[in-house]
């Protein structure tokens, strides 16, 4: 008897998701390397970012761009929740609540609060809430994000 490989990795159609699901992602440690190539890669040259002696801003350590910890976050949900089976990002609404800084470990926390089936071509949009949190469980960012999903 044959069976046909399953595909490691595929994202969730929307199809498995229902409103109240929550999820937990891997954790990653933010480091000097990846604010210097995020910085670089996006042109984000604020004093604060670049110049470690700047000591007039209100986070103490070295800064991590809040765009950063976001993206690394969206990153991980990319890699799982979402790979193959996304088919559009469609709004996202973010509050910075808490300072992130090089040496911290991030993770997010996601709850699905809404699937709805559009009227055709299998697909839905579905809104979730993420909490990123850092090593010591505080609160770092909170973002809604909705998005289009395929189906079965």
């Amino acid at each position: 008897m044959t069976q046909e490989a399953k595909l490691l990795g595929e994202g969730f159609y929307w199809q498995d998701l229902e409103v109240g699901q929550k999820f937990k992602t891997f954790k990653r440690t933010i480091t000097e390397t990846d604010i210097v190539n995020f910085i670089s890669a996006t042109g984000m040259l604020e004093t604060i970012f670049i110049d470690k002696t700047f000591n007039a801003g209100a986070i103490q350590g070295r800064p991590v761009p809040g765009a950063l910890t976001y993206s690394i976050i969206e990153g991980l949900l990319m890699q799982t929740m979402v790979q193959g089976t996304g088919l559009a990002l469609l709004e996202v609404h973010k509050k910075m609540l808490a300072p992130v800084v090089a040496g911290d470990t991030v993770w997010a926390e996601v709850e699905v609060t809404q699937v709805r089936p559009t009227s055709k071509l299998n697909r839905a949009v579905v809104s979730t809430r993420v909490d990123i949190k850092n090593q010591d469980d505080v609160m770092v960012i909170t973002y809604d994000v909705t998005r289009m999903l395929s189906g079965r």
